[in-house]
């Protein structure tokens, strides 16, 4: 038909595969066949080793897990008019301004653990003068706001560590933990070798199970975003509905990261005992058994209906 095939196939080193995993912050690559079906496998037979391990260290509400997500902390849903409003401001490159957040807490359900936040700058301007120890987030810097291995290893040491001995204090509890992570590349595989305030054992999931078994991966984040959005959401409809009255893109402006932090904070305040234990159910099924799992969520169809109402 005249026309050439410039079509080339695309070969990338095993190195170049971890690297772009580990920069869009994904653990795990769901597949069909029989990749898939071991990965279940993997998933169903894990929950009886966990056991084990829990029952041969004794840790009644010490067992932890966390996990990473990223946040575009300046982003509206994409069918609302709002989201279309974005596009049309000038320079409004903030929507694609993206953040980690590490989130996690026990599988009895009473303590969260404060949110590590890594951000691409050190010190922005919203936080100038501001204490980053005041903040109700950990607050880390990386250019690429990921996090890294010396980043999680000085979360883990500096900071889960004495929490989790404050709680056992607290709960008269021996001061001990199991922390149940995933493989991620971010998470060391050292980590209950190191040098700590109290002993830590640390339990990585299979390989490409995350998915199917991680608590925090079964209802945790996905409610923690809903209610960031719905929270932001409603601070932009007060605001330019308001005696005050904004146009979007003037609160989105004045929409800095310091705001993101208190609607982080107020978000994961919101997220419910009954939530964080109930996740639990994949991978440690006795443990939620009596737990009604079913969590309000916020749908992002109400955001939508809230967006047609404010055009109307």
């Amino acid at each position: 038909n005249g026309k050439s095939d410039t079509s080339e196939n695309f070969i990338a080193c095993r190195g170049w595969f971890h690297r772009f995993k580990n920069r869009n912050n994904l653990h795990n690559i769901q597949i069909t066949g029989e990749a898939a079906s071991g990965d279940t496998k993997a998933a169903a037979a894990f929950p009886a080793t966990l056991r084990a391990i829990i029952e041969r260290g004794n840790y009644p509400e010490l067992v932890f897990n966390v996990d990473e997500t990223g946040l575009f902390w300046k982003r509206m849903p994409k069918r609302t008019f709002l989201s279309r409003e974005q596009k049309r401001a000038p320079g409004f490159k903030a929507a694609k301004d993206r953040l980690t957040l590490l989130l996690g807490g026990n599988a009895n359900g009473d303590f969260k653990l404060k949110p590590l936040l890594v951000y691409h700058s050190k010190t922005p301007r919203a936080m100038k003068g501001i204490s980053k120890s005041s903040l109700p987030v950990i607050w880390e810097s990386n250019k690429k706001s990921w996090i890294t291995m010396k980043i999680f290893q000085n979360w883990f040491t500096e900071h889960f560590c004495p929490s989790v001995k404050r709680y056992c204090k607290l709960k008269k509890l021996e001061p001990k933990a199991l922390l149940l992570i995933d493989n991620a590349p971010s998470h060391p595989t050292h980590l209950s070798d190191l040098t700590t305030c109290i002993p830590v054992e640390v339990v990585f999931l299979p390989p490409n199970t995350t998915s199917l078994i991680q608590p925090m991966d079964q209802g945790v984040i996905s409610n923690f975003k809903a209610y960031y959005l719905r929270r932001t959401f409603r601070q932009l409809i007060d605001k330019t509905d308001g005696e005050d009255k904004q146009s979007i893109r003037d609160f989105w402006k004045n929409y800095n990261i310091m705001d993101a932090v208190d609607n982080i904070n107020l978000s994961w305040n919101e997220v419910t005992e009954k939530c964080l234990k109930g996740v639990w159910k994949n991978v440690w099924p006795e443990l939620s058994k009596d737990v009604d799992t079913r969590e309000s969520i916020v749908d992002v169809d109400e955001i939508v209906k809230l967006a047609k109402m404010k055009q109307g």
